[in-house]
């Protein structure tokens, strides 16, 4: 169900000592920290990420849920009806090749500021 979720925190090295220290008994490690940016999963794998204030622009408040799509036009077909129930479009459906070469993803910004995405991590044009 859950690719990834983003969690906004106020101190960025803090909240990366408390993860480390919290996630480390239940086999997750910090597998990226970057700024104002750090992620944790299993090794090379990343799927709780922390967003300092600087992080990321859109979703001023609220968290970044990520879901797992099986086919990219799942993530099309997403983005429409979440538009068509009242989310506000962050990011229409399209390749990330930033995050991947695969990266296919849509976001939107929930009623109550939350940021959503769906993303399929595989090439099904």
């Amino acid at each position: 169900m859950f690719n990834h979720i983003g969690l906004r925190v106020s101190d960025v090295p803090r909240s990366v000592r408390f993860y480390q220290q919290l996630l480390a008994p239940l086999g997750f490690e910090l597998c990226m920290h970057e700024g104002e940016l750090a992620g944790f999963g299993t090794p090379g794998q990343p799927q709780l990420w922390l967003h300092g204030a600087g992080a990321v622009a859109a979703a001023p408040r609220g968290v970044h849920v990520a879901f797992e799509a099986t086919s990219r036009a799942a993530v099309e077909r997403f983005h429409n009806e979440g538009i068509r129930g009242g989310g506000v479009d962050n990011g229409k459906p399209g390749l990330r090749s930033d995050y991947g070469p695969t990266y296919y993803a849509a976001f939107l910004i929930d009623p109550d500021g939350n940021n959503i995405e769906a993303v399929c991590m595989h090439d099904d044009a």
